[in-house]
């Protein structure tokens, strides 16, 4: 096994800095739709693996819309292989919004501005810098490492992970595990107590598309059929119903070990235990845990008429369903009962759910990776309320764990900038994701 004490070398330290600015340059915005360009990035850090010696297979399956991969060998040829994945996309932002160019990239007082410096080219760059560090210095890994460059992981992922999980799932031979984004952050909880929560799991995706029908006719008119009237009044009952408590494996190991760590006593498989009694004592650190104990649906967006005198004949809404493992079919159900029956639903977009094992190896030697370089840290489990590529690449028997490392100061907002206004990275969390990331994977 190769020295996992090794520190990476300042100039590992120096380019996870560059290559996040410079891949922040590169506007890779997904505003759904097909409308992206992703091949301009995924040349960037092609480029930059072929310079660590590796060989990256570069894959479309709608021109621009590309996808990098490349396979690092490790020195135990029967060990199982590890995915380590990053989407090379990005949400709109709108410039006027923030306080520097989102795609500027600027460096300022030992900060990273920009669209993805947390979502998720910090964790691109972070691979980049550890394979190219293992390349100056002869390091291979134990087993063999699967790097993936995704397009279109705000989107569908149509043309990114379910694209190489549908038509190439021979690149990905051996991976019975992967890490990627939206894990092992900081989390100030107050009090002094610094948690880093690691994904093991992901709450699924239902996004619905809901469709009225009545009479069209004359807004001076008395209609009792109206379209508009039938999708606002089940929009109002979905945006009003309070789902019932489900708690996964994965929740209720999160919720034992934030009550430890706050000196509660509990006992989260008791019947009748009462996990919104317990958020209400945990603090900050509720937030980790409230979006993920039940399913939910909020509706996002409505569309209807032509002309404020016409009623029109059809409307449609959009609802952003989130499904726990094990939930589905209340989720079903309920979405019957809310609609009634003047409105019909359908699945715009369905993702499934995913749980990982906490008693895990794997999941030991994260938790091992992060309390070495902050030992005054706590890992706990954590269930993702929304989803990533883990969620396709789980069709390949891949179990996927969120694990892109920073160390944060105290008042940073982690979770308020994705998606957010002036989204931003510390340069000294960047350099703690390197060696953090460094130590996992060499270990593993």
């Amino acid at each position: 096994m190769a020295d996992v004490t090794t520190p990476m070398d300042g100039h590992a330290l120096d380019e996870v800095v560059t290559f996040t600015s410079e891949l922040i340059r590169i506007d890779t915005t997904n505003r759904g739709g097909g409308d992206c360009q992703e091949r301009p990035a995924a040349e960037y850090v092609a480029e930059r693996l072929a310079g660590a010696g590796l060989e990256p297979t570069l894959l479309e399956r709608t021109p621009g819309r590309t996808n990098v991969v490349a396979r690092i060998e490790g020195t135990d040829p029967s060990a199982d292989a590890l995915l380590v994945h990053g989407h090379l996309d990005v949400v709109p932002a709108e410039p006027a919004d923030w306080s520097v160019h989102p795609f500027s990239g600027e460096v300022r007082d030992g900060v990273v501005w920009g669209r993805g410096a947390v979502d998720m080219k910090n964790m691109d760059s972070m691979v980049l810098a550890v394979v190219r560090a293992w390349a100056r210095a002869g390091i291979r890994p134990r087993r063999d490492i699967v790097i993936a460059y995704t397009a279109d992981e705000e989107a569908s992922a149509v043309d990114g992970s379910g694209f190489l999980a549908d038509h190439h799932p021979g690149l990905f031979e051996g991976c019975t595990e992967g890490i990627s984004e939206s894990g092992a952050f900081s989390f100030h909880a107050g009090h002094g107590m610094t948690l880093y929560p690691i994904a093991a799991g992901e709450r699924g995706t239902a996004w619905l598309k809901l469709t009225a029908g009545g009479t069209a006719g004359h807004g001076s008119k008395v209609n009792r059929a109206n379209a508009v009237s039938r999708l606002a009044a089940a929009v109002a009952r979905i945006g009003e119903h309070q789902w019932p408590v489900r708690l996964t494996p994965t929740v209720r190991a999160a919720l034992a070990e934030l009550a430890v760590l706050h000196g509660i006593e509990i006992d989260a498989c008791a019947a009748g235990f009462d996990p919104d009694a317990l958020m209400a004592k945990l603090g900050r650190a509720a937030a980790l845990v409230e979006p993920t104990v039940r399913n939910s649906a909020n509706p996002t967006m409505l569309e209807a008429g032509y002309k404020i005198n016409v009623i029109p004949g059809h409307a449609t809404a959009y609802v952003d369903g989130r499904v726990v493992p094990g939930g589905e079919d209340e989720f079903h159900d309920t979405m019957d009962l809310l609609t009634g029956p003047d409105v019909e639903w359908e699945f715009h977009h369905r993702e499934t759910a995913l749980q990982a094992p906490v008693d895990s190896p794997t999941y030991a030697k994260l938790r091992a990776a992060v309390e070495r370089f902050d030992p005054d840290g706590h890992v706990v489990p954590y269930c993702m309320p929304g989803g990533t590529d883990a969620k396709q690449f789980s069709r390949l028997g891949i179990t996927g764990y969120g694990f892109s490392p920073l160390k944060l100061p105290v008042g940073f907002d982690y979770a308020a900038l994705f998606h957010g206004v002036d989204e931003r990275v510390p340069v000294e969390a960047l350099h703690f994701g390197v060696k953090v990331l460094d130590h996992y994977l060499r270990s593993a």
